[in-house]
Order: structure tokens, then C-alpha cells, then sequence
């Protein structure tokens, strides 16, 4: 079973000043690039990094800061990268987490466009983990046969993992795989949207793994207190996470795919504030059913209210009148009362 290409294929590898997606710098890439007719074109560059090379990096691919110190920046040659991987798909070892994002993020950097929409990227180490569990160097001799000559450099390592690829397609042609729920497929094909699709098994949205696609398609986290939430969720319950995530040492790239999920949710929230702000407010209509008012209800709501009578204090405030009693007789003593009270007056 040989590969089938509707397009050319980019086989690449990176040497970089460290593994720090955000913070190192590319010194070596190398492409082989696969057309569908079977040719090659391959093209390596070193690159100054602009930065010191930590000697524990150099002790591994051989590239010390001398190597390199004539040499072109990232951003004096990005557009040759860029024309020569276009209308490419990608792919290398390991490559979905290392190569493709430190590649994204120096054009990011640097300002050079390049699009990843629409390709595909084959990672060899997946096929090769997930089928044999084995690093290149073994890999290159389990399935090649073969010792990597000058290994950790950029163009041989490139070489062995097209190789590795070519061979793994040849060796597990018609070979069924069982997945976690126990679906058995035939995955290592001879096309690259299959092999896409095998090699992107947990589905990354950024690369770096910060984010990734749940079985509905939707974006969640995929690290963190909010580990499986989805992203848009996130965002409604706690805004401030975006601007912690867009203002801390996460990659370029994925910032770049947490703003375009903050743009599309925000989009959706004011297109769904405006509408409701448009929408007429509905009459809530009462069911009671009204009464029937008759003549003498009528009569007795429109009646003019009477007079009020004033209040009565006690008594009135009429002169108080003396129980009147029965008249005494006249006798001697008041007789005497009399003659003495005209007898003082005179």
C-alpha cells in the first residue's frame, strides 16, 4: 500500500533553543516536501535565534551559538517558509505538539501570515505510540531497519520520520485497531485525511493542548480548574478568565483561538441582547371574567355622600340646670332669718 497524495505533503522537523513553545526560537528547519507524483523538494535553513542557545540544547542537536550567529532571523526568511509549505499539509514526529505550534508561533510573531485552516496534519509519533509505543530512533529501526545517521540534526531526523511513515503504511495496511470504546477500525491508510484523523485522536484546538473539541464538536479546556468546561461557558461565568489567559505565558497560537472563541460567543450574546431588546414586551392579558355591574351597584357608586353631622360633646355646652326641688313651707325659723336680714340693711 503506498501513499496517496492529492497534494503535496511537508515533512518538517525543528531544533530550537528549548522546548518552551512561547519562549524559545527556531535554529534549524528542515522540509522535505512530498509532491503526489512521488518527487521531493527539500529545503533547510538555519536560523538565528536572536537569543543565546542554552549549551544543554546544543549538547543535543549539535548547534552552538557560533553556528549560527551569521546567519538569517526567523523574520528575514518566514515568507520563503511560508511560499514553500503553501498549499501543503504537514507532517512530522511528534509535530501536533512541538513543530506545528513553534512554527505558528515565530509567523505570529514575526507578523508573516499563515493560514492552518484546511490542512492536514499527520503526526508519525501518534501512529507510531499508538501502535508500537517507541521513540524514532526505534522507530526508525523497528520499521526501516535502519540506524538514523547523524541523528538530531534537522534534515536526517526529517528523512527517517518520511521513511517511518512510508513503512508504517506499507506494515499495518488492513490492520484493525480497537479505540477506548472498543471500535475497531482499520486507522493507518494510504491517504492524509485518514491518517489526519488517527493522528489527531484527542482533537486539539490550539496544539498546545490547552484547548480541545468534545464529542459535540465544542471547544472546552483541556487544563485548569475549568479542565472539560466548555470554553464559552467559561466565559459566561467567569470573564475575567480570558483576559488571565490572553495576559499570561500561553502560545501566541493559542491565544489567537481562545480571541476567535471570545469573538463568536460575544457576537452571539449582543446579537441575542439586541433581539430581545427589540422584541415587543407581550400584554400579559387578565382571565378573569368581568363582572356584570347593576343599576343599584352603579347607584350606590356614584352617590353623593351625606352631610356629616357635627360631633356632640357632652352636655352640648348648654347651661347646666339644677335638679329642681319641692318648695318648703315658711315657718318661724325662716321668719326670724328674714327679719334679721332687713334689720342689717337698715
Amino acid at each position: 500500500m503506498k501513499l496517496k497524495l492529492k497534494r503535496p505533503l511537508a515533512f518538517f522537523d525543528i531544533e530550537a533553543t528549548g522546548i518552551n513553545i512561547g519562549v524559545d526560537r527556531i535554529v534549524e528547519l528542515s522540509v522535505i516536501k512530498l509532491h503526489p507524483d512521488g518527487s521531493e523538494e527539500v529545503k533547510t535553513w538555519r536560523v538565528n535565534p536572536e537569543m543565546p542557545i542554552p549549551i544543554e540544547s546544543s549538547l543535543i542537536h549539535g548547534i552552538y551559538d557560533e553556528d549560527i550567529k551569521n546567519e538569517a532571523t526567523f523574520k528575514e526568511i518566514a515568507p520563503l517558509v511560508a511560499a514553500f509549505l503553501d498549499n501543503s499539509d504537514l507532517a512530522g514526529f511528534n509535530s501536533n505538539k512541538f513543530d506545528i505550534p513553534m512554527l505558528m508561533e515565530e509567523f505570529l510573531r514575526v507578523g508573516v501570515l499563515f493560514d492552518l485552516d484546511n490542512r492536514h496534519f499527520v503526526d508519525v509519533q501518534n501512529i507510531f505510540h499508538q501502535m508500537e509505543q517507541r521513540t524514532l530512533k526505534a522507530a526508525y529501526q523497528f520499521y526501516c531497519q535502519k540506524d538514523i545517521v547523524n541523528a538530531h540534526s534537522a534534515e536526517a531526523d526529517t528523512r527517517a520520520t518520511m521513511e517511518v511513515l512510508l513503512a508504517q503504511i506499507e506494515r499495518y495496511e488492513n490492520q484493525e485497531w480497537e479505540d477506548k470504546k472498543g471500535n475497531r477500525i482499520i486507522p493507518v491508510v494510504d491517504h492524509v485525511e485518514g491518517l489526519h484523523k488517527f493522528t489527531n485522536l484527542n482533537r486539539p484546538v490550539d496544539f498546545a493542548g490547552r484547548m480541545a473539541y468534545n464529542e459535540n464538536g465544542e471547544e472546552v479546556f483541556n487544563f485548569g480548574k475549568h479542565k472539560g468546561k466548555r470554553v464559552e461557558d467559561v466565559f459566561g461565568i467567569e470573564p475575567s478568565y480570558y483576559s488571565w489567559m490572553m495576559n499570561g505565558d500561553f502560545p501566541l497560537y493559542t491565544k489567537r483561538k481562545l480571541e476567535e472563541i471570545y469573538k463568536r460567543w460575544n457576537d452571539k450574546r449582543q446579537a441575542d441582547r439586541q433581539q430581545k431588546a427589540t422584541q415587543p414586551k407581550p400584554v400579559v392579558e387578565s382571565t378573569e371574567v368581568p363582572k356584570t355591574v347593576t343599576p343599584n351597584i352603579q347607584k350606590e357608586l356614584f352617590k353623593k355622600p351625606e352631610p356629616q353631622k357635627p360631633y356632640n360633646k357632652p352636655y352640648d355646652n348648654k347651661p347646666f340646670k339644677k335638679k329642681e326641688e319641692p318648695a318648703k313651707p315658711v315657718d318661724e325659723d325662716m321668719l326670724k332669718l328674714l327679719a334679721d336680714k332687713f334689720k342689717k340693711g337698715l
